[in-house]
């Protein structure tokens, strides 16, 4: 049942094109603060999902509701529900022979009360850029500028597409870094991504796409019962050759294993499926 205090709020969700289901009756919730990452292979479902919430494109049937509007019109009445939902692409190119700041400043005359070009440069970690063209700034600086322009307006909602694609690993912590302090400050997030490391690290729950149905919402570490699989413990014994077992015990065999060693036991690995194990499992199911 959707809690009222709720940012986005979706019952039974159904878009098609023709007669391809797009969106088949899909139900979810996000909350105040909340990172909630929604995840599925391509043609699951997912943008045009997160296009209905942001008011971009219509539904054929089915309830919606973000910041207690619905998207479908909400943007029709005035600028006050757009202050408060921010957008970053997965892909952007305008205004690359501006400089930082001009793109900024260019940006604040969309919002009825936008934040300050400064402020919102120093936020995502570009001062030392502030006068430097777009088209100069590396693939993370880059994305940091299209977070500063989905802040302009101070939004309550931020969604992101697919943004670290083509980071290298250094820049994507740095920007995983960012959206944390973004979510410290109050700011509620929708995210969507092919990385399940990502999604691990960032979201407080994930929602699982297929073929446009919603296949399960959790936590990342229970998502398809994950905390309950069975655990792989991997060793080598005496003749050096590596053993495997599968247990849902593992602390009991480590300690019967133990005493068959004096020391460590060698190679010795325990492993739970990972959140890209599980994900996959759910999408294998579904074909």
């Amino acid at each position: 049942m959707a809690s009222s205090s709720s940012v986005v709020s979706v019952e039974n969700l159904r878009k098609s094109y023709g007669d391809k289901v797009a969106v088949d009756g899909i139900k979810f919730q996000i909350e105040p603060g909340e990172i909630f990452a929604l995840l599925g292979p391509n043609g699951a479902g997912k943008t045009t999902t997160v296009e209905i919430l942001e008011g971009f494109r219509t539904r054929d049937s089915g309830k919606v509701s973000v910041l207690g509007q619905d998207p479908e019109t909400a943007g029709l009445k005035g600028m006050l529900w757009r202050d408060r939902i921010g957008i970053v692409l997965q892909d952007s190119s305008d205004g690359l022979d501006l400089s930082v700041k001009e793109t900024l400043s260019s940006f604040t005359r969309y919002y009825s009360n936008p934040r300050k070009v400064d402020e919102l440069i120093a936020a995502v970690g570009l001062s030392e850029k502030g006068n430097s063209r777009v088209n100069n700034l590396s693939g993370g600086q880059r994305r940091r500028l299209d977070v500063a322009l989905s802040l302009v307006g101070s939004p309550e909602l931020l969604f992101l597409d697919e943004p670290t694609t083509g980071f290298d690993p250094e820049a994507r912590r740095e920007f995983w870094e960012l959206i944390r302090s973004l979510k410290t400050a109050g700011t509620t997030v929708l995210l969507t991504t092919h990385y399940l490391d990502e999604a691990e690290a960032l979201a407080d729950r994930v929602g699982v796409i297929a073929a446009g149905r919603l296949i399960e919402v959790a936590t990342p570490s229970t998502l398809g019962g994950r905390e309950q699989s069975k655990a792989t413990i991997t060793w080598r014994n005496r003749d050096g050759e590596l053993q495997l077992e599968s247990t849902d015990a593992p602390t009991e065999f480590l300690r019967r294993l133990l005493l068959q060693y004096d020391g460590e036991v060698p190679a010795l690995s325990v492993k739970r499926p990972t959140l890209e194990d599980i994900y996959l499992k759910m999408i294998g199911e579904q074909r």
